[in-house]
């Protein structure tokens, strides 16, 4: 168990650090927009800042995710488990994360990385005049997924030892 606690703290500090940077990324996003919007007052916008703004927006959302559900941030229904005892609750925390959480992050993770990688390969472009290639936004799916499943992962590490301290 102590192994796989280190991995959990690998994980969350993997998530941490992500955090970090991501407020950054929408500073980045919105300076962005308004540069956009001012260059074409002078008709000299650009395909490409509105995608690099798209693909900033798009990280934040999706490298995010993994620290959202770190800090327990995330959107719950706490009608059930606010009537649980605490073993309850980390029962039903285990539950959720096992039946719903990592159940769509590897159908996510199974059915981007080919996506991605067929974008990656062809160096696929948007269609948009003066756009730019697909494959950094779209490595942002599975990369985003992949960060959210080892988040999942080391919180049940955690509730699974939680409850064995109970039994103890």
């Amino acid at each position: 168990m102590r192994a796989l606690l280190t991995l959990a703290d690998l994980t969350d500090r993997l998530n941490e650090a992500c955090g970090r940077v991501l407020p950054w990324t929408v500073l980045a996003a919105v300076l962005l927009a308004v540069g956009n919007a001012l260059a074409r007052k002078f008709d000299a916008g650009s395909n490409a800042l509105l995608e690099a703004q798209w693909y900033l927006v798009s990280a934040a959302f999706l490298l995010g995710a993994g620290r959202v559900l770190k800090l327990d941030e995330h959107v719950r229904i706490d009608l059930l488990t606010s009537r649980l005892s605490p073993r309850g609750k980390l029962k039903a925390d285990i539950a959720a994360l096992a039946l719903t959480v990592l159940p769509v992050c590897l159908l996510m993770l199974w059915l981007s990385w080919p996506w991605f990688l067929s974008s990656w390969i062809s160096n696929e472009v948007s269609a948009s005049a003066g756009g730019l290639p697909l494959w950094p936004a779209r490595i942002l799916v599975p990369a985003g997924f992949a960060l959210l499943t080892l988040q999942a992962l080391a919180l049940i590490v955690r509730r699974v030892a939680a409850l064995a301290e109970t039994d103890a």
